[in-house]
């Protein structure tokens, strides 16, 4: 099922929806495997602003790897809101702007097998001002295209 192409539909059937979401978690299989999906749930809503459409999303996690994960997933889903705003943008006729994109973790955690690790990065991080820790998305595109590199490989 193509939750993706839902929720674009949703949305661009009706601007004002609060249903447009995809979500992971199968009833009948999830409650008994020992890995479940991390990520549970997308919920994405139109709004206006001053006239504009503004889509904003949320995201739902059951377990979130703080360290290992975190990053590229932050990347990765604010780059599906991005193109989600473009893909609406084009259906309806008429611009989204990328709103906020907000997250719900009810367990963020660091894993002991690499707590060493994380904290010689947390000290790196204390050396650093405010700008050093800061990244905009064109920082991350290198690791996405090498990333998309070895997907297209692994195909």
């Amino acid at each position: 099922i193509n939750q993706i192409e839902y929720v674009l539909s949703k949305l661009s059937q009706a601007t004002y929806t609060r249903r447009a979401q995809a979500i992971t978690w199968n009833v009948k299989l999830d409650p008994t495997v020992t890995d479940p999906p991390c990520l549970q749930r997308l919920w994405c809503r139109l709004t206006e602003d001053g006239g504009d459409l503004v889509l904003h999303m949320n995201a739902h996690w059951r377990s979130r790897d703080a360290y290992k994960a975190a990053f590229m997933n932050l990347f990765a889903l604010t780059d599906l809101l991005k193109r989600l705003a473009e893909s609406l943008s084009e259906r309806i006729a008429r611009p989204v702007k990328v709103g906020r994109y907000a997250e719900f973790i009810d367990s963020f955690h660091i894993y002991g097998s690499y707590f060493k690790e994380f904290e010689g990065f947390l000290k790196s991080v204390e050396k650093r001002d405010f700008a050093e820790r800061v990244w905009e998305t064109r920082f991350a595109e290198p690791f996405f295209e090498e990333a998309r590199r070895k997907l297209r490989q692994d195909t």
